[in-house]
């Protein structure tokens, strides 16, 4: 457990100390005036000086006794008078960890309850008073602006090797349980049922052409150098001629002719192969096989896992643009709910009741724990220190109780007397 950091006594603190002992010394200074006026009085009383002299006397009598019990009181919140251990004395040195227990009590017992969290809260209308806020557009771009900050902020704190091994562990474990050919052949049969692969076609069978124009003699040298030993160079010659325009014409009718009975015959085998995907086991088998030798390959495993590094370096850029896409989204749909939140009243009960449970989640689940937070700091507290440092913020207001003791104990004192006498009388 880490020890509870002690007060700072700062200079502050040491100014207001010094407003004490200001205070202390008048208080000092009134009860040796009433201490004089009380010798004076009665010295005067006994040497014949009249009546008055008796009423003063018992006055200044009366005020040096709550001036001297007032002294003490006082003095005994913070140390034992004159140095005597009087008992129930220095009551903040010697209470200090009472205190923090019967403070932490107070708190939970008074702020801490879910009654009470639930009945302040409700009261705040925050959903209301946010709404309102964030339905301001200076607000909305002050909101979006941190948003951006805290992005970046945690974008950076990220480990790039951390993120990439759990996007790639998760791709991978996805893909992997996941059987894939079911939904390829499904897709397909849509593909070939709409037209969309004869587009294609159609850019193979112009490309293929194309091809085919520009490396007409390496087709042909190809077909020749497939030839027999034994046949003449003039015939291999004329059969690489023979097959290289047939291929092109071939291609360049599949390109030209959209009923061509090799698009026809290549629509079939595409509807075939989307139903054996979606139903014949061998094939599914063997695309589940493949599936996991594509993804057991490094070269795969790197692409997935730079997939972090290209959207991390996009959100971090859309984020420091404030004319971002992200950014403005961001804005629009802070003011939207705003200004919705601010009228539309079963949201803002929602949101009160959501914000409600919350904080009483909160203060019922980990009660012990925040008010021991009180009751820990204090313990932990140095007696002294903190006896000091309490005197000096409230000890000025102290002295004015001995200075109070003193004139209403004189007032008092004078008050008995007068009506001692008069009953005397």
């Amino acid at each position: 457990m880490v020890a509870a950091p002690p007060f700072a006594y700062t200079e502050a603190d040491e100014e207001k100390r010094r407003g004490v002992r200001r205070m202390k010394t008048t208080a000092t200074g009134l009860l040796l005036f009433v201490a004089v006026v009380f010798a004076l009085a009665t010295w005067a009383e006994h040497a014949g000086a009249g009546a008055w002299a008796g009423y003063v006397a018992a006055a200044a009598e009366a005020g040096m006794v709550g001036a001297l019990a007032d002294w003490f009181a006082v003095t005994a919140l913070f140390r034992h008078p004159m140095g005597l251990p009087i008992p129930h004395t220095a009551i903040i040195p010697t209470k200090k960890d009472q205190f923090g227990a019967s403070l932490g009590s107070f708190v939970g017992e008074n702020f801490l309850s879910s009654g009470v969290v639930r009945a302040r809260l409700h009261a705040l209308g925050i959903g209301r008073r946010l709404g309102t806020w964030l339905a301001d557009p200076d607000h909305a771009d002050r909101v979006t602006a941190e948003l951006a900050t805290a992005l970046r902020g945690a974008l950076t704190v990220l480990r790039d090797s951390d993120v990439q091994a759990v996007v790639s562990e998760a791709i991978t474990r996805r893909a992997d349980s996941a059987e894939i050919a079911p939904g390829l052949g499904k897709t397909l049969e849509k593909v070939v049922a709409d037209g969309g692969h004869r587009r294609v076609v159609d850019l193979i069978c112009a490309r293929g052409h194309d091809w085919l124009v520009l490396h007409g003699d390496n087709v042909m040298d190809a077909v020749q150098g497939g030839a027999p030993g034994w046949t003449p160079r003039f015939v291999d010659r004329k059969v690489g001629e023979r097959v290289y325009k047939e291929l092109l014409r071939f291609v360049t009718e599949m390109r030209d002719m959209p009923s061509h009975p090799a698009r026809g015959a290549l629509d079939r085998f595409l509807a075939d192969f989307a139903a054996d995907l979606q139903s014949d086991t061998d094939t599914r088998l063997r695309v589940e096989r493949m599936k996991g030798d594509i993804l057991a390959r490094s070269e795969v495993q790197d692409i997935i896992a730079s997939a972090w590094s290209a959207v991390r370096g996009m959100i971090i850029s859309a984020a420091e643009d404030e004319r971002s896409e992200l950014r403005l989204r961001a804005r629009a749909s802070l003011l939207s709910f705003g200004a919705r939140l601010a009228t539309d009243a079963r949201l803002q009960v929602k949101l009160d009741g959501w914000l409600e449970d919350a904080a009483a989640y909160v203060v019922t689940t980990y009660h012990a724990e925040i008010t021991s937070l009180i009751t820990d700091t204090v313990a932990g507290w140095d007696a002294e220190h903190t006896s000091r440092k309490i005197e000096a913020h409230i000890g000025r207001d102290l002295q004015f109780i001995r200075i109070n003791g003193t004139v209403v104990g004189a007032l008092a004192g004078l008050l008995i007397y007068t009506v001692a006498h008069a009953l005397g009388a």
